[in-house]
């Protein structure tokens, strides 16, 4: 039986068009019965006091890895959900790099179904390719049929620019976006971590920003001749901004997606961490310059939606040398704290401009539909607020694995709390 629930004295925020207005929520059979003021509930019914905090539709998290099937000792569907209710989202997209990847419409099926007992919406991204080899184009519409919502290799580029070209061809006539990840690997691809002064003065092979660059404008070319839609995964680069951006007034197909440790980390961090495996993703972290440029893109537009690449890896896998590590870094319980701490309290974006990048945006590109804050609607929403200051701990680590630099960190804003799929689940902190 879904969970009714009364949700009182708190403000419900449209971030579509940035309104807010205060009003209590009553929740019954997992819709929305009624919005007003001084609202009464039967015995029966939780009441959640959300005084001081916001109310908006659920957030989308339109990138996360939950390595299931054949990865479950880093995650789970179950963990990664769970990782995902804690930090404010109803929603969130899972990458194909699983073993057997998503490649085949029964694997689709077989990630929806794990997702089944969840409060959080998960919904799979097929792979381009099958076997996520770069060869053969996989059965996209069989793959969408079976309820992909968009097409990536992530984890790895197509690097075959013909085979990029019928992907967005194909994604075209399906309305589906193709997510690539921006590294052309000829461009060194035994690289650690960005090229740059750290990594000369550390001795550490380098990624260069060039890698993303050429690939961001490939990209764009083929999107141009095709019609189909491309979106820029985890940008990180000043020069792939910018190619964005001038792609966009040109009319490209194009959007595209940052994750709060690329604006919010420099390449500095591995050299002050002392070579800590929990600042080497992919891509790297880069320099200050492209810090500042990843922020004007969000500020402009340019950049659509915040998402956190939510990459976890077993703690043995992260215990060792710097250069053997795996690439990623979680960001599930910590996109909030810091998407307010680096770009909400600076002013470089209102609370109501963040949150449409975490819901709005993520959906458009992948053409699902946003909940409604109305009377009759299916409640999918999360409580959240934009000034709490708390210290992020191990203990508030949800997900099965532990790789992320921002334990002991201070982070302003918490998600409190989400209703979804008929659950009410509270973002409780462990003691």
């Amino acid at each position: 039986m879904p969970a009714d629930l009364l949700i009182r004295h708190g403000t419900i925020l449209n971030p579509e068009n940035g309104e807010t207005r205060q009003a209590d929520i009553l929740i019954r059979d997992g819709r929305i019965e009624k919005i007003g003021a001084s609202l009464d509930a039967d015995v029966d019914v939780t009441v959640v006091d959300a005084s001081g905090k916001m109310i908006s539709p659920g957030w989308m998290d339109m990138h996360v890895h939950f390595r299931e099937p054949g990865y479950e000792h880093k995650e789970t569907v179950a963990t990664g959900a769970r990782a995902a209710a804690f930090g404010g989202f109803t929603s969130v997209a899972c990458m194909p790099n699983t073993n057997p990847p998503i490649h085949t419409r029964d694997v689709v099926e077989f990630v929806l179904e794990r997702a089944e007992d969840t409060p959080v919406h998960v919904h799979p991204i097929a792979t381009v390719s099958k076997e996520r080899e770069g060869v053969e184009l996989a059965e996209m519409a069989d793959l969408q049929e079976g309820g992909a919502v968009a097409f990536s290799d992530d984890g790895s580029p197509v690097q075959h620019a013909g085979l990029m070209r019928r992907a967005l061809e194909y994604s075209s006539m399906l309305n589906a976006p193709i997510i690539n990840h921006m590294e052309e690997l000829t461009l060194n691809p035994e690289g650690h971590m960005h090229e740059g002064e750290v990594s000369a003065r550390l001795g550490v092979s380098g990624i260069p920003a060039l890698s993303e660059d050429v690939m961001i404008a490939r990209d764009i070319e083929i999107a141009a001749a095709t019609g189909g839609h491309v979106h820029v995964a985890h940008i990180s680069t000043a020069r792939g901004v910018a190619l964005v951006r001038e792609a966009k007034a040109r009319g490209v197909n194009i959007t595209s997606e940052v994750c709060p440790h690329h604006f919010t980390l420099t390449d500095e961090a591995v050299e002050t961490t002392g070579f800590s495996t929990h600042t080497k993703m992919h891509p790297p972290l880069r320099s200050a310059a492209d810090v500042d440029a990843i922020i004007e893109g969000l500020v402009d537009g340019t950049i659509d939606a915040i998402c956190t690449d939510h990459a976890p890896h077993a703690p043995h896998e992260k215990d060792v040398e710097f250069n053997a590590a795996p690439f990623g870094i979680l960001g599930l319980e910590t996109a909030w704290g810091l998407t307010v701490r680096e770009l909400v309290e600076p002013g470089h974006l209102s609370v109501a401009e963040a949150v449409r990048k975490l819901t709005v945006t993520p959906r458009e590109i992948m053409n699902l539909p946003l909940p409604v804050m109305e009377e009759g609607a299916t409640a999918e929403l999360t409580i959240f607020d934009a000034s709490t200051r708390w210290t992020f701990e191990e203990t508030d680590i949800r997900s099965k694995s532990r790789n992320t630099p921002f334990v002991g960190e201070e982070l302003i804003g918490r998600a409190f709390g989400i209703y979804s799929k008929g659950q009410w689940v509270p973002a409780t902190r462990e003691k």
